[in-house]
């Protein structure tokens, strides 16, 4: 693998790592998905908390240029997130 290639999140070959986790997760992952689907799992959570921190650095850049979310703003980007079109209309 070329050190050079940059892949985005969720991209790219797998990789074996080694990480240390609370026991009670452990068998928390390993009830939901046995053996198999242990690293996808754990793979998927880490994407998504990737994609939580993107969003919060995103959220907290707007408000320090442009102050505070409205209520009305929130409920908008709810309805859009949830795919809810009319929602988004009438919260906007």
């Amino acid at each position: 693998m070329s050190d050079d290639i940059t892949y985005g999140v969720g991209e790219g070959p797998t990789a074996n790592v080694s990480v240390s986790l609370h026991s009670g997760n452990i068998a928390a992952v390993r009830a939901r998905v046995g053996k198999r689907g242990f690293s996808a799992y754990v793979d998927a959570a880490v994407q998504r908390q990737i994609e939580r921190d993107n969003l919060a650095e995103l959220t907290n850049a707007h408000e320090a240029e442009h102050g505070a979310l409205s209520h009305m703003e929130v409920d908008a980007a709810r309805a859009l997130l949830r795919g809810d079109a009319d929602g988004a209309e009438n919260a906007a």
